[in-house]
Parts: structure tokens; sequence; C-alpha cells
């Protein structure tokens, strides 16, 4: 995240109707996405500011969202009563820094909900500067129906959900129209708009605290807050308020003045870029130290602090025993008996177009006069690799939305590349993980397509068209496998994840060697070397190979 793939895989969308700092979470690492920023909100008007937010009156809450001690956007949000129950409201402006480069977002949310903050309907938008993508839905009972609405037109689809949704928006109103007491839990499903799908939060009530917010001390219930693997910590006032709420991965969101909060001049010495600070640096000898990985042919890593028990994490390549993963060059991968699960990853998703008559049509462009599935399969590589301008984005990830824009990083690349493969007719599915870049791993993401050689025999292969590899070298370490609703297995790792290269078997002949030198005199050659060059991926991006 339009996402966590330094790599910007996970498109991360983060969850689209939650908390702006869960919403950040998971686009800054976000995960979670699919068009160029070229506006920012450094460059938008004062009086287009005024417009935006001129819903929001006296009784208006606004926050400053920092990270890592420099601010990075403002949210503001309050609650009107109506006949039915209430409406929310919120907005928030976010920039970062990705890759050096200043980039921004609009978010806007308004929902309905009753008496007990039951979700009603809601929209949602995230804007990265070319126009908004937004989500909306209205519910009857359990049924749900949903609109995604972009600049490539309007999708509708139904979905019959187990029980009444809420929203994150609408927890502390809950919490305090419940009573918040110290000592007991609670465990409620929300709506997260980016997987389409309801999802547990657990929450945990501590003591009263006095918590510094807005230029005074304010007491507030300590509430951790533990959604798809990531606890937050914010702290609640007893009518519901939330004046300061705390990230594991450096994000904090702190009630301020409007004056403020909507401060938002870049600062100078802001050095944090959310995208390499999220990288992994392995322990590594001379003797396991990665010089092309391309020339990998097997991979052995000690992982440490991550849970490594997914069933994602087994086959195409890769096997874990432990904490132990281990790597293989997928040149070697050979044909076993069919995959029967193969009909899913031929299905188009929300976000996954691949019944779009624009996304069939481009796929039929890209491989005319190609025959063959694996032929087809690597050519689609080499073309959505030219056809993408590698670019560090924050959006929604939409195969349309990129097919229109051309423009992203490797959640781009992945989620048009799965569309095209799947409107061909060939299954393709989305891996979430890490990749080696330059003495550390980054978090990346790259697809996966099923190669059918014939007589009830096929095998899966990862490949990387924002690296324009096929198949993908053997640094890619896969953590998760699937769309939005698996990419948020990433988030419990950024910052905490251990690394330790064990074993790096390379093919043969491949050592770089120095010549034209004594050994005495061993300085490095004065020639250019190719070396993977910075896009707009989670990661320093390789050239065209």
């Amino acid at each position: 995240m339009s996402g966590l793939p330094g790599p910007r895989f996970f498109r991360p969308l983060s969850r689209a109707i939650t908390r702006p700092l869960s919403v950040l979470a998971l686009v800054a690492w976000a995960v979670t996405m699919g068009v160029m920023v070229d506006r920012t909100y450094l460059q938008a008007s004062p009086t287009n500011l005024a417009t935006d937010l001129a819903r929001y009156g006296t009784t208006a809450q606004w926050r400053g969202v920092y990270y890592r001690g420099e601010k990075v956007g403002f949210t503001v949000s309050q609650v009107e009563r109506t006949d039915e129950g209430f409406e929310l409201l919120e907005d928030g402006r976010l920039q970062f820094s990705l890759l050096g480069a200043t980039t921004a977002a609009v978010l806007r949310t308004s929902a309905r909900v009753d008496q007990t903050f039951t979700l009603k309907s809601f929209e949602f938008s995230l804007d990265p500067g070319t126009g908004p993508l937004t989500v909306r839905g209205r519910l009857d009972g359990l049924r749900l129906s949903l609109e995604i609405v972009s600049a490539t037109g309007t999708r509708s689809e139904t979905r019959e959900l187990d029980e009444p949704p809420a929203l994150m928006l609408s927890l502390g109103r809950r919490l305090a129209s419940e009573g918040l007491a110290a000592g007991t839990r609670r465990e409620w499903m929300v709506f997260d708009p980016a997987t389409m799908k309801n999802a547990p939060v657990q929450l945990a009530i501590g003591n009263r605290e006095v918590v510094a917010a807005g230029g005074r001390p304010i007491p507030a219930f300590r509430v951790d807050m533990t959604f798809s693997g990531l606890t937050t910590t914010a702290w609640i006032t007893d009518t519901g308020e939330i004046v300061r709420e705390e990230s594991p991965m450096g994000l904090i969101s702190v009630r301020e003045t409007q004056e403020q909060a909507t401060v938002l001049a870049v600062s100078g010495t802001m050095q944090a870029d959310m995208l390499t600070a999220s990288a992994v640096v392995p322990n590594m000898s001379p003797r396991t130290h990665i010089t092309e990985p391309r020339d990998v042919t097997r991979l052995r890593m000690r992982v440490d602090d991550a849970d490594l028990s997914n069933p994602d994490l087994q086959g195409v390549g890769q096997s874990v025993t432990g904490n132990v993963i281990e790597l293989v060059d997928a040149r070697t991968l050979t044909a076993g008996p069919a995959d029967p699960d193969l009909a899913r990853y031929l299905r188009a998703e929300a976000f996954i177009e691949s019944d779009a008559p624009e996304i069939r049509a481009e796929a039929e462009k890209m491989v005319r006069g190609i025959t063959g599935t694996r032929a087809r399969a690597e050519r689609l590589t080499r073309e959505v690799n030219q056809l993408i301008e590698k670019k560090p984005t924050v959006s929604l990830p939409s195969a349309l939305e990129v097919l229109r824009t051309k423009v992203g990083d490797c959640n781009e690349h992945t989620v048009l590349y799965v569309a095209l493969a799947r409107a061909l007719g060939i299954p393709a599915r989305i891996n979430v993980g890490l990749v080696y870049v330059r003495g550390a791993f980054y978090y990346h993401a790259w697809p996966e397509v099923y190669v059918d050689e014939g007589n009830g025999r096929g095998l899966w292969l990862p490949v990387d068209p924002t690296f324009n590899q096929f198949p993908a070298d053997a640094t890619h370490v896969r953590l998760a496998r699937g769309g939005l609703e698996q990419q948020t297995a990433i988030l419990p790792l950024v910052g905490r994840v251990k690394m330790t290269v064990l074993q790096v078997d390379v093919t043969p002949g491949s050592t770089p060697i120095l010549v034209g030198r004594q050994a005495t005199d061993a300085r490095a050659l004065d020639i250019p070397i190719p070396r993977r060059q910075t896009c707009g991926c989670w990661v320093p991006c390789p050239g065209n190979r």
C-alpha cells in the first residue's frame, strides 16, 4: 500500500475506515498504492483547504500526526447526532518522506451509525493527488452493498457478513457509552473496507492516566487495541475522545488546537524516511555476503522475533524449519501435479479488475503473437516493467487505476500484473515479504503465476515485474500470500524482525574477480558497474535487465 511492498509492498491498504493512525501505519508502510502523487498538501490552496474542512464546527477534535517526532499530518473529526443515531466525520492530511521525496495523501471519512454505534453506511476516500478512490457501503441487515468509485468508473458488489459491523472510528465513543473500567476487556468486530470483511479488534482497558495534549494535562484511560496483529495504544476520555494514540512503528497522534494541527510545513531536519527505516539489515559474514542477488542459487537465514508458522511460507522454492528459512533459485523449480485450487486465482476481485474490458484489451495487446503460458507470463513481466513509471505512492491498489496512471511502486506493478494474467486465463496471486537490495532486506510485493506444463502438471513461479525478473531471484523471502487481507500479516514484523544469513550459494563462476592489479594493490577498478537504481518501491529498485 494504491501497496506495506525500499519497497512499498503491501499496499497495503490500510484499514480505510479506521482511525487515521491505523491507516497511516498500513499506507506508510503500507501500506497498502496506485497513483503518482503530484499534488501535495503543500500545493493545495488555502481556499481549497478551507472548503474541504468547512464541515467541521467548534466541537471538532483536531489532532497532529507525528512520525518519530516529526510532523507528518493532521486529522480532524466530529460526531453529530441524527434521528437514527450519529454521523461520524473525519478528514486527514498526511505527508511522508519516501525515498527522499515528499509524498502526500488526503483522507476523508463519513459514516452513519445507530445508537449502539453499529455501522449503517459509510464513505471513505483516499486521494494521493490525481483524484480520489472512493469506497461507499450501505448495510441492510447483514447484506453489505458496496461501490468502488475511481476515475476509471464505478464497480458494485454485495457481501454477506457474519455479524453486524462497527467502525474503528467509533470505538472510543462506543467504549464510553458502555462505561470505561480499568482491567476490563472487549472484543468487537469492525469492518475493514480494505478487505471488505469484518475482523476482530481486542481492547484491553488500563488505568486512568494524565496525558499531555493540546498544551494541557487531560485524564484519560489507557486502552491497548490489537487489530490484524498490530497493537496501538490510545488514551480515551470518559466522553470517548481519543486524545493520544501511539503505534509501535513510531507514529503518534495527539490532540492539538486547530492552529497547531494544521501547520504542515516539512521540516528541513526531517531525516526519518518511513520506507528505509523499515529495512531489515541482516547479520552477514564475508562468506555470506550477497554481491548480486541474481546469482544466488540457495539462501539460508535465521529469522528471529517473527511467527513463521503460516503455511504460506512453505513451497514454491521456499521452506521453513523452525526459525530457519531456505530459498532456492526459482529457475530450478520443476512441474508437479496440478494445483486443484486454481479457479480462485482466476477470479476478479475488488481491486484486481481482471474482468474489466480495459484490462482484457491491454493483456491481449501485450502478448499478441506470443503462445504458451510460460512465454506469455514472461512477456507480461517485461511489459508491466516498461509500462509503469516507478514512483513511491500512497494510494489504494487498483489495477484499473494503475493502467490509467501508469505510475507506482511494487504494489502497482504486482496488482496490475495479477489482473492482466488472470484476464488471459493464467492463474496469478500476490506475494508479500522481503527482498535483498544493497545490504538490507526491504518489504516488497511481487506476483506468482501458475505455469501449466500439460498432462495435468504445472508449477507456481515467482516473478517480479518491478525488478524485470522472470523468474524472481532467490532473495525474495515470502512472508504472506494473498490480497490485502493477508498483507496486514506483515505489520507486526515492522521494526522488530531480525535476520542472520547462514549460507549463500551462488552460480559457479559468478564470484567477482579482480583483474589487472597485483594482490598487494587490490584497489577497486575505476569502471562503472550496473546497480539497482532507486525507484518508487520500498527498496532501491533495479534498472531493467
